[in-house]
């Protein structure tokens, strides 16, 4: 098979994916999350409920979506930085790398998500992601240099990154989310110094 067309296969995939993911967090925004079927996700976004059963189990894995795969991008850079780095260097260069990226974030995703991670059936889902990403996290640090065992390194950075998020949303856009995200990881840091 040419390469050209896998990478147009994947691409299309991803684009998809995505576009699945912001109806889904458009619809629970504006009916709540029991209002939503999987059928008005896929109607939104213009596939089959078939199609949207092939890149999804449900209508959480849909909403977190976008923050899953921030997620596993954060491991995959993780890895990919230099060896000389510690367990903490390498997870603080990777965020400063992705908030540099990201830059202004759009404070109304951040809303949207929030509002739609009420529901009981959501948190638990996202906390399962969560703890996978630690383990994964952990695994990706566990060869290099480190104050803590992995798993509680991961869990510290991880956390401090949530609380970020959270005191950035509270503080309405006042300071960036790096700013703030640098604030508490620094905080953290001297914890394990």
């Amino acid at each position: 098979m040419d390469t050209t067309t896998l990478g147009l296969r994947e691409r299309k995939k991803a684009e998809t994916r995505q576009a699945v993911h912001e109806a889904a967090l458009r619809l629970t925004v504006e009916h709540g999350f029991d209002g939503v079927t999987v059928e008005a996700i896929a109607d939104a976004a213009n596939i089959s409920r078939r199609t949207f059963s092939n890149y999804f189990a449900g209508k959480e894995d849909a909403l977190l979506y976008g923050e899953e795969e921030r997620f596993r991008q954060l491991v995959a850079r993780v890895r990919q930085q230099p060896s000389g780095l510690t367990a903490w260097q390498a997870m603080r260069a990777t965020i400063s790398e992705m908030y540099q990226e990201m830059g202004t974030l759009d404070r109304d995703w951040a809303i949207r998500t929030r509002l739609a991670k009420k529901h009981p059936a959501l948190l638990a889902r996202q906390l399962a992601s969560h703890a996978d990403l630690e383990r994964e996290l952990a695994q990706a640090i566990a060869d290099r240099p480190a104050p803590a065992r992995p798993r509680v390194l991961a869990a510290a950075f991880l956390g401090a990154l949530r609380l970020a998020t959270h005191q950035w949303i509270e503080e309405e856009e006042a300071r960036s989310l790096a700013e703030i995200g640098d604030e508490i990881l620094d905080e953290v840091s001297r914890a394990f110094s």
